[in-house]
């Protein structure tokens, strides 16, 4: 069991395309959930399984109470375009409520809507395990956005 890349579910894109759920990434409420390395992410899974807190999602979670709950933070200055056949999703870096942050072993994290039944957008390895005793916890997310599909 282990975190070893980071992926765009298909499910999502699939759902997308297809219209099966109301999904809008930039108007819908968009969280970033954190996890430990007790779990192995999987892109090909069915939409039921990238929900938060089902599959492999309903354990391993990271979390301090005031400062990164266990549902996670929301993303903000969320943004998309599509340029030269590419289509990118972005938002600002997710950091910690305050300063005061006590996270351990964060190896991971999920992306997911909450607005419509926390269904799972992509996961995110953050290339091993990462910890804060007493400071701000960030994920910076990839100068490239944090997912990008080439059309």
């Amino acid at each position: 069991m282990a975190w070893s890349n980071s992926k765009i579910f298909m499910a999502y894109v699939e759902d997308s395309l297809e219209n099966t759920a109301a999904l809008d990434i930039d108007g819908d409420t968009i969280k970033n959930a954190l996890f430990d390395n007790t779990i192995t992410p999987s892109q090909t899974v069915a939409t039921a399984s990238t929900v938060y807190g089902a599959g492999v999602w309903a354990s391993g979670g990271v979390s301090d109470a005031v400062s990164w709950p266990a549902v996670g933070r929301d993303l903000a200055g969320k943004a998309s375009s599509f340029t030269s056949n590419v289509y990118t999703f972005d938002a600002t870096d997710t950091t910690s409520a305050d300063a005061t942050t006590d996270l351990t072993n964060v190896y991971g994290c999920l992306i997911y809507d909450d607005t419509t039944g926390d269904q799972g957008v992509c996961f995110l390895y953050l290339g091993g395990a990462n910890s804060v005793v007493s400071g701000t916890f960030t994920v910076v997310y990839h100068a490239s956005g944090i997912f990008a599909l080439t059309l």
